[in-house]
């Protein structure tokens, strides 16, 4: 599968951590999409999507299995759920803990263990660490890994591999969230300016009714 980017990888991470916690509002709207990828809470790093930029990942995860669309008869409101499950293959175990390395970067077993507990609970930190390792073992593709040990940190962290290989320096927090933070600035100034040019050209379309408009006018 092609790596996803920050927005698709936020989009999908959200999409599963409301479905998990908050079952009676999912499928989500995608001004309720919209929020739960800007909240400040459990999210690293902290982000401001517009509504623009989580489309373009809702679409670009349909393309990839990984998103879908729904419209009920009795609503206009479209709305939006994950397909990492099927497509992926998981369980609710493996699906929570991706979850949570999606959403926070790179984690400890204790982290993982502790921040699963309203998606799933691990008996124990030996069950959540067979979890992660099982992700990084698949046959069908590893989807985390475990990061060599930081100087200075007693435990190793494990990173999902949605986005593709991890680089050395995501294993510190810190410095983890600077590409995402980047490449999420970069998609919110590229949208700012469509939008920018967008306005003007719909002022300009106005502008030529108004003349035609009156050009109509002198001629009656």
């Amino acid at each position: 599968m092609e790596p996803l980017n920050p927005v698709e990888a936020r989009v999908l991470g959200s999409l599963v951590e409301k479905e998990l916690t908050t079952p009676d509002y999912y499928p989500l709207s995608l001004n309720a999409l919209t929020n739960a990828c800007n909240q400040s809470s459990n999210r690293d790093p902290v982000v401001t999507f517009s509504e623009e930029a989580v489309v373009r990942g809702l679409d670009s995860l349909r393309e990839k299995r990984l998103a879908f669309m729904f419209q009920g008869a009795d609503s206009r409101v479209s709305r939006y759920g994950h397909r990492m499950v099927e497509t992926l293959g998981l369980g609710r175990p493996e699906t929570a803990v991706l979850c949570v390395l999606i959403l926070r970067g790179p984690q400890t077993v204790g982290e993982v263990r502790g921040r699963t507990g309203r998606m799933h609970e691990f008996p124990g930190l030996a069950d959540a660490e067979a979890c992660l390792d099982g992700l990084a073992a698949r046959q069908a593709g590893a989807l985390a890994v475990k990061l060599p040990r930081q100087a200075g940190m007693k435990e190793q962290r494990y990173a999902h591999l949605l986005s593709g290989e991890v680089a050395p320096a995501a294993a510190a927090p810190a410095a983890s969230a600077e590409p995402a933070v980047l490449a999420v600035r970069f998609e919110n100034e590229r949208l700012a300016r469509l939008e920018s040019e967008g306005a003007a050209l719909r002022a300009e379309v106005a502008e030529l009714g108004r003349q035609l408009a009156e050009i109509r006018k002198l001629l009656e």
